[in-house]
């Protein structure tokens, strides 16, 4: 059995402007190292006396949002998962959140030119989360720091779909936690917010 956290990164500019980032490489911005700052306080409160490993995407946001955790739980990232990138959306990349419902309608049924599937997110996703759960010491947790599209993604499987709900989203720096035992997801702590 094993307690995975996934973990938002933290805000960026695209963030605070409302654009859609997907597998650009935009950095945080000051917000942002505040807000990584306070979920690695917490962090380190929750796991205190307790192993852990903290893994990340290879995206910039991600992979400083968990350098500023790891720091603050005594230890170092242990890999960066491009598995864990968020989303491409293709030609959608750039925009403002207006713009892309104008003009390629609802969030998760828009068809986007040379965007990424879901299903393909949701299958890389599960792929890199399970090597990282699997290359842990037992009993050993796991805090994996990526990307709002993707964790939605990863919360849908392995809720059946009854999470997100409808209108919610994933605020940056927030925590869904899981337990995981064999094949079997639990969600014990949800960090989805009504928008």
């Amino acid at each position: 059995m094993t307690i995975l956290t996934l973990v938002r990164h933290g805000e960026t500019a695209w963030n605070y402007e409302g654009r859609i980032q997907g597998s650009t490489d935009i950095p945080l911005n000051d917000t942002g190292r505040l807000q990584a700052r306070g979920i690695a306080d917490t962090l380190a409160a929750e796991y205190a006396g307790r192993e852990v490993v903290v893994v990340s995407s290879d995206l910039g946001r991600a992979a400083e949002t968990a350098d500023i955790i790891a720091a603050a739980l005594g230890t170092e990232v242990a890999r960066r998962f491009p598995g864990l990138q968020e989303r491409s959306y293709g030609e959608a990349e750039g925009m403002d959140a207006p713009t892309f419902y104008d003009t390629y309608g609802p969030w998760h049924a828009a068809d986007v030119p040379g965007a990424e599937t879901w299903p393909v997110v949701r299958e890389r996703a599960l792929a890199a989360l399970a090597e990282a759960v699997a290359s842990a010491p037992d009993g050993v947790d796991v805090i994996a720091v990526a990307h709002g599209a993707l964790i939605r993604e990863v919360i849908m499987f392995a809720t059946d779909g009854e999470f997100p709900r409808e209108g919610e989203r994933l605020p940056n720096c927030s925590a869904t936690t899981f337990r995981l035992d064999g094949d079997r997801w639990e969600m014990l702590a949800y960090a989805g917010v009504a928008s």
